[in-house]
């Protein structure tokens, strides 16, 4: 690295796509519970495929028991079922069909379905097997279908009870989107008060269900009342996205973090240890503080997770300077293969691609000297699941402060797509799929 700026002198490690690549990172994890692994878009194949050679390691290496991922509860639980030996489905692909809300590709896609596959294999094999686990608070009708589903097995009359407090939902349909309209308009005082009152009722009878089946007991509870958390969470996170004084995000990120300390919590009492691996965006795991997030009152997963566990987490970003990328020109709309524009001048991306080295690792340890040569303040790109690159300036970059946002960052020069088992017309056109998943 003769010539390479001092930030990056021996603080970057260049990857090879050999297994060692993965050491700087095992070394920096130590014996942190919390690994966070983001990803600067919800479509880009290797931050999906390095985000499983990292969770792989750490399963074998650092005895790792859990994924939880920026997706529903009640559809990475059906993954969790079937990588842990207990569903009927047939293999991986149908393990994710419970992913039919947009966007559908951030799960359904050839790099999911090969480390679900893996996922499934490992745990056929070892002792102590890891779950798969939902953190996200969209899936209102879903879980309150699943509260139901539970209490009918194991207590009729309390299931009853909960479609009386649920029905209050009646009146906008199964159509989430209704719901806030209708109670900001005063046709409908809103469901906060049922909710709450479920979720309540089903703590109470908590020691009545635990006590029939052990571990089987404590797992099928802990899934209904997660459901019943995030049927709360998510009424409440419905009726505030029109209400410009409070902030969704800011829900939302905190139902994440309480569902991520109630797994733990989960995993401590069944299974003696908990040792959890994040997936989701860079912009939910990345501390908050060193973004423009803080300037606008917003908090997320990262900055909570480090202003409480501190010493047991570690987060890592993940980005890219070109390439294409799998996503939607509008909310709801097909999943397109785009072109991703080369990182803006003054952004990392940018400075990371004048290195001339295709992919590394940059340990961000405010105990290394050289992190301070690190520009302190640059521009940094964010992709979700709509990528609009005509006005990308405006819709994509932030400012952020590296070195105090992540512990380490692992950077892709040039990526491709993710490849969605569904893919449509304006994604297939051009280009031939390079790989399709092996793990089925």
């Amino acid at each position: 690295m003769n010539g390479s700026p001092a930030w990056f002198e021996d603080a970057a490690v260049p990857m090879s796509g050999e297994q060692r690549d993965l050491a700087p990172l095992l070394s920096l994890v130590g014996d942190a519970r919390f690994v966070l692994l983001g990803e600067a878009s919800h479509g880009t194949h290797e931050f999906y495929r390095e985000r499983a050679e990292i969770t792989k390691a750490l399963i074998e290496h650092k005895g790792f028991n859990a994924v939880a991922v920026e997706a529903d509860w009640p559809d990475a639980y059906r993954v969790n079922r079937y990588v842990r030996g207990g569903s009927a489905d047939a293999d991986a692909v149908d393990s994710l069909d419970g992913f039919k809300r947009f966007p559908t590709w951030m799960w359904r896609n050839a790099d999911v379905v090969d480390f679900i596959g893996w996922l499934r294999a490992h745990n056929d094999e070892a002792a102590a097997q890891v779950g798969f686990y939902g953190l996200d608070l969209y899936s209102l009708n879903a879980s309150i279908d699943a509260v139901i589903e539970y209490l009918s097995a194991v207590d009729p009359e309390a299931a009853e009870r909960a479609r009386q407090h649920y029905g209050c939902f009646d009146f906008a349909g199964r159509d989430v989107t209704e719901y806030p309209y209708v109670v900001r308009l005063g046709l409908h005082e809103g469901c906060r008060e049922e909710v709450v009152a479920e979720l309540l009722a089903l703590r109470r009878r908590a020691a009545d269900y635990l006590r029939r089946d052990g571990v089987a007991a404590a797992d099928a509870f802990f899934y209904a009342e997660q459901n019943a958390l995030v049927a709360a969470y998510a009424e409440e996170y419905y009726r505030t996205m029109i209400d410009t004084r409070v902030s969704s995000w800011n829900l939302r990120d905190r139902h994440m973090v309480r569902t991520l300390e109630n797994l733990a919590a989960h995993l401590e009492r069944t299974a003696g240890t908990a040792k959890i691996v994040v997936w989701a965006h860079n912009s939910h795991l990345g501390d908050a503080r060193a973004t423009d997030m803080a300037r606008r009152g917003e908090f997320n997963v990262g900055q909570l997770m480090r202003e409480r566990r501190a010493a047991e987490t570690r987060n890592v970003g993940f980005t890219t300077y070109s390439g294409t990328v799998s996503a939607a020109s509008e909310w709801g709309g097909p999943v397109e293969r785009k072109i991703v524009r080369p990182g803006l001048e003054g952004s990392y991306e940018a400075l990371f691609h004048r290195t001339g080295v295709p992919q590394f690792t940059l340990l961000l340890s405010p105990r290394d000297e050289r992190v301070g040569n690190l520009p302190a303040e640059l521009l940094e790109r964010a992709i979700g699941v709509i990528y609009r690159p005509e006005t990308e300036l405006g819709s994509h970059y932030f400012h952020a402060r590296l070195a105090a946002q992540f512990d380490a960052v692992v950077h892709f020069d040039h990526t491709r797509a993710v490849e969605p088992l569904e893919r449509s017309a304006s994604w297939v056109r051009g280009e031939v799929p390079e790989t399709f998943p092996t793990g089925v």
